[in-house]
């Protein structure tokens, strides 16, 4: 446990501005990852940018309405962010040419500050209203928050009187008053919340395909967007029993099923009866849910979670994530429209390995066997090759099933020529013959 300066607790309670001062021209500066963010704290050093220069905000999956420290400096003069995976906030200051993006696979970012490849200089760690003994919980969002703030200079709790106060198990999902050099306390807005429009009819098909998928007992790892929520809803209504939890990211998805009566964890080899995550966003009514039950979740640091060789441990694990594209080698791009950063690899990898060692698992990409361009015509998702300058997120070897409305394409074990077939088939019925005089051309097949 890192040892604060020391300070009585009491000492301890400052200010956001007081706290800031703690910020030095050249520092890194970690703000957290999703909801889970220190806005407080941003908005006081914000107020310092005439008296700071070179300092790295650091932060992903934003998505609060604004990055005060980015937006108040467009000439980057005292700030510069850098994004561990680009969220919503965050796409729209990447236009702007305000965002850098760190490439990497979610789990390993404590071995980055435990190896000295990355340093902390100032850890802003958004937590919940303490308890009587001095310890808070870390809301909404674990992230790598144990491994960031043992390795910082200056640690500053922020106080966010929103958060669900879950502490984990054994202490997994807290931190202690004598950690932290300061304690920042103020009125916050309320949690940001994520909604899913009604789904596609295609969305419906591919939730369909994989639901059909999926055996009783499974332990599912899902993604966000429609297709993963489609599925929980379908989970939700279905004959399926006895559902386990083991995700990166928890959301109204699982709540759908937990309504149901399905989300019991009882055939989990692991944290069995709990449900597993990292991050938590949602609705309103999904906060609640965390404040009103915490004793059925276990939140737990990155590595914890996406840990392929834990994941492995369960039987049918079941991870559903989203793709951009897909080539006829099986290669998945996740992440990127050419050099265009949309999103981040995050937490995929570590769960299609998972699923992909797990007894009975099935790892799934699903996307719609189409999209429209910006000049309204419409682009194969099944692809010739992945475009060039995009992102190769998956590489071939670890993509066990894609997942269209057309179908579902099993490419484990399969020789390039199948998987060509293969993938050929679940594409868009206008796209086929283009992509099999490509595969031909291209020597795939015969």
């Amino acid at each position: 446990m890192r040892a604060a300066e020391q300070k009585s607790n009491s000492e301890k309670f400052v200010t956001a501005a007081v706290a800031a001062r703690a910020v030095r021209p050249g520092d890194t500066v970690d703000f957290g990852f999703s909801a889970g963010f220190a806005d407080l704290m941003d908005e006081a050093i914000a107020d310092r940018r005439e008296e700071l220069t070179d300092v790295t905000i650091r932060g992903g999956l934003v998505i609060g309405d604004r990055i005060r420290t980015v937006e108040s400096d467009p000439e980057q003069k005292a700030f510069h962010y850098v994004s561990w995976h680009i969220g919503d906030t965050e796409r729209k200051l990447q236009s702007k040419g305000l965002v850098s993006f760190l490439p990497m696979i979610l789990r390993y970012v404590p071995y980055y500050f435990r190896h000295g490849d990355l340093r902390c200089d100032v850890a802003c760690v958004p937590v919940s209203t303490p308890d009587a003994d001095g310890f808070f919980g870390l809301g909404i969002s674990n992230f790598a928050w144990r491994a960031i703030l043992e390795s910082a200079r200056t640690v500053i709790f922020e106080v966010n009187e929103h958060y669900p106060t879950l502490h984990g198990v054994d202490g997994s999902h807290r931190v202690h008053v004598s950690e932290a050099d300061f304690v920042v306390e103020g009125p916050h807005a309320p949690l940001p919340t994520r909604s899913y429009p009604e789904p596609s009819k295609e969305e419906i098909r591919i939730a369909q395909h994989v639901l059909s998928c999926i055996p009783n007992g499974a332990t599912l790892s899902l993604g966000v967007g429609g297709v993963p929520f489609t599925v929980a809803k379908m989970v939700a209504e279905s004959e399926l029993m006895n559902i386990g939890c083991h995700t990166g990211t928890l959301s109204d998805a699982f709540l759908a099923i937990h309504r149901a009566g399905k989300l019991t964890n009882s055939k989990k080899a692991i944290d069995t009866g709990l449900s597993t995550w990292n991050l938590a966003t949602g609705s309103a009514e999904f906060y609640e849910w965390l404040r009103e039950e915490p004793d059925i979740f276990r939140p737990d640091s990155v590595d914890y979670v996406h840990d392929p060789a834990r994941i492995a441990q369960m039987k049918n694990v079941v991870s559903i994530n989203g793709g951009v594209e897909v080539d006829l080698l099986g290669q998945e791009n996740a992440e990127s429209n050419g050099h265009r950063q949309l999103s981040g690899t995050g937490g995929q990898l570590d769960f299609l390995e998972g699923a992909f060692r797990s007894d009975g698992g099935k790892g799934f990409i699903c996307m719609k066997s189409t999209y429209t361009r910006k000049d309204g015509s419409k682009k194969s998702s099944i692809t010739a090759q992945i475009t060039p300058g995009s992102v190769v997120s998956a590489p071939r070897a670890l993509v066990q099933y894609v997942a269209t409305e057309y179908g579902v394409a099993n490419l484990a074990g399969k020789t390039v020529p199948d998987r060509a077939r293969s993938l050929i088939a679940i594409a868009h019925p206008d796209f086929r013959e283009e992509l099999t005089q490509a595969a031909i051309s291209a020597g795939l097949i015969k």
